[in-house]
């Protein structure tokens, strides 16, 4: 960075020096009082010397909001970014991360972080300590469990965790009272929800509720056990509007599985609300193939392949 940065933008607010080649960032920066945003991904930063000492005592570092520094080289989260306390927004995918440290839980105003595209085989329970996280996104790395402590993350509304090495959720995820999102493809769990769907149908009772339901049989309350008609009652509309179908699971939150084309919301961790439920996008031929395959195989087994395409394909 040029000598004198500062004497010449003393009001700069935003400075982007994204794929410029840049080895390291010069104490320039450090006496930007205005900066808040501060660009400089594809670069070469990563080796010793790539930040200014002082980082977090300095003007910048009560002053910066947004630091991206992804597809650089760094091995490990640099220390002297533990101390912007200020910090909303870190970036740091497509680096050479092995691990995320426990002191993160230090950028206590951190809202969005982004680590997809390392080498990450953990997340530190330290990380549930992030009061105003909103948004992470932990893709493409060795992941192989999620902590339960990350129930504790009450403000998280989006988690990316596709493309990593779970094999389970913790069922503590369910208190992420206001997650929206949640990415899961190209995980071993994956696998098993498509086998469970094969393996595990549904009740005849739902069958059945769902049957009325889709089918608009009259009934009155006279008419059937007050159970079922309580039981009809909880039935909720699937929103895939090539779908049509119904699910009777009242008390499992739903989250939107950005996973699926479209962003469908459904049931968390529980079965789908119709075997024919599948993605909009769908091919004309796709549904050709599925058609055929139902004629040698169970409902279960084509509606198993057909959730498979979904996540997997």
């Amino acid at each position: 960075l040029p000598a004198g940065l500062s004497q010449w933008f003393p009001a700069l607010e935003v400075l982007d020096v994204s794929g410029t080649g840049l080895a390291e960032l010069g104490a320039e920066l450090l006496a930007l009082p205005r900066l808040h945003t501060l660009l400089a991904k594809n670069n070469r930063l990563g080796g010793p010397g790539s930040l200014p000492k002082g980082l977090g005592q300095a003007p910048l570092g009560r002053s910066l909001r947004v630091l991206n520094l992804s597809g650089n080289r760094f091995a490990e989260v640099p220390p002297a970014l533990l101390g912007l306390r200020g910090l909303q927004s870190l970036s740091l995918g497509g680096n050479r991360l092995h691990g995320i440290p426990p002191d993160i839980q230090e950028l206590r105003s951190l809202e969005f972080l982004y680590l997809g595209g390392n080498f990450i085989t953990a997340i530190p329970p330290e990380l549930a300590n992030l009061p105003s996280l909103s948004y992470l996104v932990l893709c493409d790395n060795k992941i192989q469990s999620i902590p339960p402590q990350l129930a504790q993350l009450h403000s998280l509304r989006s988690l990316s965790l596709h493309n990593n090495l779970l094999t389970y959720l913790p069922r503590e995820i369910l208190n992420l009272v206001h997650l929206e999102e949640l990415s899961l493809r190209g995980n071993p769990l994956v696998v098993r929800f498509v086998r469970d769907l094969t393996y595990n149908p549904p009740s005849l009772q739902e069958l059945a509720g769902r049957t009325i339901k889709t089918r608009n049989v009259p009934y009155a309350p006279s008419d059937l056990p007050e159970n079922l008609v309580r039981y009809l009652s909880l039935a909720s509309n699937c929103p895939n509007p090539k779908c049509g179908g119904v699910y009777f699971d009242s008390c499992v939150r739903q989250i939107k599985f950005v996973d699926f084309c479209g962003k469908y919301r459904l049931p968390l961790m529980h079965y789908l609300c119709s075997p024919e439920c599948s993605s909009p996008c769908s091919s004309a031929s796709q549904s050709s193939t599925s058609q055929s395959e139902s004629d040698s195989e169970d409902e279960a087994s084509v509606a198993a392949r057909r959730m498979q395409k979904v996540l997997l394909g």
